[in-house]
């Protein structure tokens, strides 16, 4: 698959959408959704740093509030190389996702991908509740 579009949102949204008065470090994400519909975000910071929101989740609660529900693929691009999704974003990609791709990119050409289970193996879901969802 190529990923180029899903980079450049990426970067587009770390260059512009971003809040980060306070720590200055810039994310952006691209999801893309089952369908190839493509949301993107950047990270909102908060004085009270328990409202922070990052870029993977601003993108995915856009695709989700739009009736979207399962994830294909992730792109996320940082300040730095090598900026991994938090352990609460990769729960939140786990919801909706059993087998999505994570692009942890640099560049339009430089970038490696993972999956999910590659980054969250054993990882709690619906199914450990005992509820069945269609995701």
């Amino acid at each position: 698959m190529d990923f180029t579009k899903m980079i450049e949102e990426a970067i587009f949204a770390r260059n512009n959408r971003t809040y980060t008065p306070y720590s200055n470090f810039k994310v952006g994400a691209c999801v893309m959704m089952e369908d190839g519909s493509l949301y993107s975000g950047g990270n909102i910071e908060n004085s009270s740093y328990g409202a922070t929101n990052c870029a993977e989740r601003t993108a995915i609660f856009k695709a989700i509030s739009e009736g979207k529900k399962k994830i294909k693929a992730i792109a996320i691009v940082a300040d730095q190389e090598d900026v991994f999704p938090c352990g609460i974003c990769r729960q939140v990609i786990r919801e909706f996702s059993d087998d999505a791709e994570i692009i942890i990119a640099s560049s339009i050409n430089k970038y490696e991908i993972y999956t999910i289970n590659d980054l969250l193996p054993n990882s709690f879901t619906n199914k450990n509740m005992g509820v069945k969802k269609d995701v």
